[in-house]
């Protein structure tokens, strides 16, 4: 297979340095206008299979030659390119895969494409992340064990494995994304029907082997397709992991206006975003660096199986890989979607149309997959 990767941040680069190890890649395309950080990327991996191609995503012509050149496309761009990906993928007959983004209903339109992809005989899948992403394939994978889902509690965190106060957090990927996940609403079910709880409540007390005790709460934009998957369900809500005090900190900020898109103050007679001030003052002191990392992940999927109450249990504790340097929120999020991308190479995945992650995905063979490259999710049932 030949596949094309658009964006060399960090996770186009490390879907990069997964793809170039399996012999069923044929060929990796990696395409950025950061033209030199891809090279210097391409030096170091050292790598015959790799090539190197200039793209500015906004030329739709130049964007749809680089995509004709593989047989899946793996976005890591932006999420406001995702439904224009998608649908080009499409006109060439390519498959694609994306990293979501709820705002804007990103993946929304990249599902929409779903008649257009089965005429093109192509698959789309959007959301390939970690929350959501990984936890949409468990989610589905556990499901699939019952004859009847009746709750579903989905828990994930990146977390610096060594906290540092006052927030003891640190940012792996956007602040200003995080800004978002904490302003939001977060739309759950309850007692099945789906209503929306401001972020940061409900906070919860979670035990993980050498973490101690963590502290959960509702956060946007976490369970994302999963309320269309399962609508006939009881319950179900995600919450975001951190250490214990981080939420009741983070709504101070948000109770004052802090963390707000809309509040605008004048300075010497110009107007000035408050969040814009909070991003530059923030992003430099929680900017994670060389420090470790750590994503922390449990899914919860309850029901029955042959008239008997069933709980499927997942949990993850994945770290920093002191040897690459590696990130753990890389690993767990390049990994997941650069897998994802080969079983649709490699005819594991074999529907067309666009489908989210937990329609489409095979559960136990996505474990198989994960434990190969060092991410552990462990599989228990009661």
């Amino acid at each position: 297979m030949k596949v094309v990767v658009l964006g060399a941040g960090l996770m186009g680069k490390e879907v990069v340095r997964d793809l170039v190890k399996h012999d069923e890649v044929k060929k990796v395309y990696l395409a950025d206008r950061a033209i030199r950080q891809a090279e210097d990327f391409a030096e170091q991996l050292m790598s015959d299979k790799l090539d190197i191609l200039l793209l500015d995503a906004r030329n739709d012509v130049q964007l749809s030659d680089v995509i004709g050149l593989g047989d899946i496309v793996v976005n890591a761009l932006f999420y406001t390119f995702n439904e224009k990906v998608a649908r080009c993928a499409v006109e060439r007959g390519v498959h694609v895969v994306d990293l979501g983004g709820h705002i804007g209903g990103a993946t929304d339109k990249v599902l929409a494409l779903h008649e257009q992809a089965v005429a093109k005989g192509v698959t789309l899948i959007p959301d390939l992340g970690v929350a959501p992403g990984m936890i949409n394939i468990l989610a589905g994978y556990g499901a699939s064990t019952l004859d009847e889902t009746s709750e579903i509690k989905l828990y994930v965190g990146g977390v610096p494995v060594k906290p540092e106060p006052p927030l003891n957090y640190n940012v792996v990927f956007s602040l200003e994304g995080l800004f978002d996940h904490y302003t939001d609403t977060s739309r759950v079910i309850r007692q099945g029907h789906v209503v929306e709880l401001p972020s940061l409540s409900e906070v919860e007390s979670l035990e993980f082997t050498g973490y101690g005790t963590m502290e959960a709460f509702h956060t946007s934009g976490g369970t994302s397709t999963l309320l269309e998957s399962f609508p006939m369900i009881e319950t179900l809500e995600y919450k975001t992991i951190r250490y214990p005090g981080h939420a009741e900190k983070m709504k101070l900020l948000v109770d004052l206006g802090l963390l707000s898109r809309e509040s605008v103050i004048q300075v010497d007679g110009k107007p000035l975003r408050v969040r814009d001030v909070m991003l530059e003052h923030l992003t430099p002191q929680l900017r994670l660096g060389d420090k470790s990392d750590a994503v922390l992940l449990r899914v919860i999927v309850s029901g029955t199986k042959e008239g008997q109450s069933k709980t499927v249990t997942f949990n993850m504790i994945t770290e920093k890989d002191q040897s690459t340097n590696e990130t753990a929120m890389a690993l767990a999020t390049a990994n997941t979607i650069s897998v994802v991308a080969q079983m649709i190479g490699n005819g594991v995945i074999t529907k067309r149309g666009a489908y989210p992650p937990e329609q489409i995905v095979p559960g136990n063979l996505y474990i198989e997959e994960m434990k190969k490259r060092g991410v552990i999710i462990e599989e228990q049932s009661s």
